[in-house]
């Protein structure tokens, strides 16, 4: 295996023109042949560098739209042949073939066609066959073919050449055959995913999913995993599209907690106010509206002040100077907004260990969208849980009706419970959680663990009674028994919201009846695992 090639002559068949003529012009600047096609010739040849069009090559024009122009003997063996053997050198000088040792090509942009909501017959017309085809040519004989795939590698691919005077390194080509079989897979994988929605197949045969690296991470939850960050090109505002403004890179469960925190925090529509949720891994251990968003924030904060340290803030109005000075009084993580004022950033600018990160805009959390989790031997898919609930959809199962504050508390506290690790209990008192218990192999024990907290946090307030009291409770799913909604009357709940449907609600509907208990069913449940 020859380790360095020289470039003699290259094919160049970009979508993208960005960089295209820097790249042109270098390249013939180190005495490299051009080939080219359609615009791509076009722009090269208007700057005035030396370019052949590929139909003087094969000797036919592009035809059918463009469909047809380097599907050909004379493109795909200059990609395919094999240099050292003496067969594939033969034939190609009984057939005219010349070498092309380096091929640029970037795909039609069929993904940027399908984001803007193109029609049907669109987006076909821009599944590219040419470019993968010469693409997965050119990488599998990487033993002497250089192929580039994305703009950000021109630059890498002039450094080598420089480096190497004319010539590639076999470990630069391997680099480069991997890069632009992943381009492919995730080209195909994009096209894929398109059509299974188009055609309404939610469990198509197969499933590809694609990322493009964002980070590569010091370490996964713990320091002897490693880790690295992908994103799937949605333009969803979140963590992924966010801009970090200051503070050291995020780690794998700053990722995770921040983003559990923002989809939180889009719960809560900026039009009716400002809302703060505060995650603990992965957790909230305070959520709050308020009348100003540092209001909203001290009272998120007054939950569980103890979690809350170290923890992830999420905002949904721009952060201001006043609920960037409160949030400065305690060691946090990560703050991730909307936006953030010229003042609140100057504030921030003083915790150099603190993350500000800004998303333009806050996520719409009824939008369509997939998770994935890894099992061993394969994958778990489904749809995001944005399922919502309105008053209208509520059934009052007991005697006594909620009140309207009441009411007010148990939506908010149904769409905290949504992001409460599973068995979820949530305790909601004028707009802000007062306790929370996540994670637990009981119920039961959920109600008393949000309810023991609400005690805790009462003492370090310096209130007489436990904040849990003249409260309402969230249950992310049914109540098996009537124990954990008497531990939450106890706790001095007066109203209870959850899904509905064990074999024992009558039970648990008598028992609220005979605790002075409101009882609403909402006939959805919200498992978080």
């Amino acid at each position: 295996m020859t380790d360095l090639v020289p470039l003699r002559r290259a094919l160049i068949s970009v979508s993208d023109k960005t960089g295209l003529i820097d790249l042109a012009r270098a390249l013939d600047g180190a005495g490299v042949e051009l080939l080219s096609t359609g615009g791509s010739a076009k722009a090269i040849r208007d700057a005035g560098i030396p370019v052949r069009d590929v139909a003087d090559v094969t000797g036919f024009p592009e035809m059918m739209d463009g469909r047809v122009k380097t599907l050909h003997p004379m493109v795909h063996g200059g990609l395919l042949a094999l240099r050292d053997n003496d067969d594939h050198v033969a034939a190609m000088e009984t057939h005219g073939i010349g070498a092309i040792d380096l091929l640029v090509v970037n795909l039609y942009p069929f993904e940027e066609t399908v984001a803007k909501g193109a029609d049907y017959d669109t987006c076909v017309e821009n599944i590219d066959i040419g470019g993968p085809a010469m693409i997965r040519a050119a990488a599998k004989n990487h033993g002497f073919v250089t192929t580039v795939v994305d703009v950000e590698d021109y630059e890498e691919l002039l450094g080598e050449i420089a480096a190497n005077e004319g010539q590639t390194s076999h470990a630069f080509r391997q680099k480069m055959a991997q890069r632009a079989y992943a381009r492919t897979g995730a080209y195909d994988a994009a096209v894929s995913t398109w059509m299974a929605n188009a055609l309404n197949k939610s469990a198509p045969r197969r499933r590809v999913v694609a990322g493009e690296l964002a980070q590569s991470l010091r370490y996964g939850e713990n320091p002897h995993q490693s880790a690295a960050f992908y994103v799937d090109g949605s333009d969803r505002p979140g963590v992924a599209t966010a801009i970090q403004h200051q503070g050291k890179e995020l780690s794998y469960n700053n990722i995770n907690d921040t983003d559990a925190a923002f989809e939180l925090a889009c719960e809560f529509d900026p039009a009716a106010g400002p809302a703060c949720a505060i995650i603990k891994h992965a957790n909230p251990c305070g959520v709050a509206r308020g009348a100003t968003l540092v209001d909203a924030y001290r009272a998120a904060f007054d939950c569980d002040r103890t979690s809350a340290f170290g923890g992830i803030i999420a905002l949904n109005h721009t952060l201001d100077k006043d609920t960037a000075l409160e949030i400065s009084n305690i060691f946090t993580e990560v703050v991730i907004a909307p936006d953030a004022t010229q003042e609140a950033m100057e504030i921030f600018a003083a915790k150099k260990n603190l993350r500000l990160l800004t998303t333009g805009a806050m996520a719409d959390p009824r939008q369509a969208a997939m998770t994935i989790r890894q099992v061993s031997g394969g994958y778990l898919v489904q749809d995001k849980d944005n399922g919502h609930i309105g008053i209208d959809d509520l059934q009052v199962v007991t005697k006594r009706a909620p009140t309207d504050a009441e009411m007010a508390d148990l939506l908010f506290a149904w769409k905290v419970a949504k992001h409460v690790k599973s068995n979820a209990i949530v305790y909601v008192k004028d707009g802000a959680t007062v306790g929370v218990g996540a994670g637990q192999m009981s119920r039961v024990d959920s109600c008393r663990i949000a309810a023991r907290k609400a005690q805790d946090m009462a003492e370090t307030l310096g209130l007489p009674v436990p904040l849990t009291q003249g409260s309402v409770v969230a249950s992310d799913a049914f109540f098996p028994f009537a124990d954990g909604l008497l531990t939450a009357a106890q706790a001095g709940a007066t109203a209870v919201i959850q899904p509905g449907g064990s074999m024992r609600d009558a039970d648990v509907i008598a028992a609220a009846d005979d605790a002075g208990l409101a009882m609403v069913f909402t006939g959805m449940r919200h498992f978080r695992h």
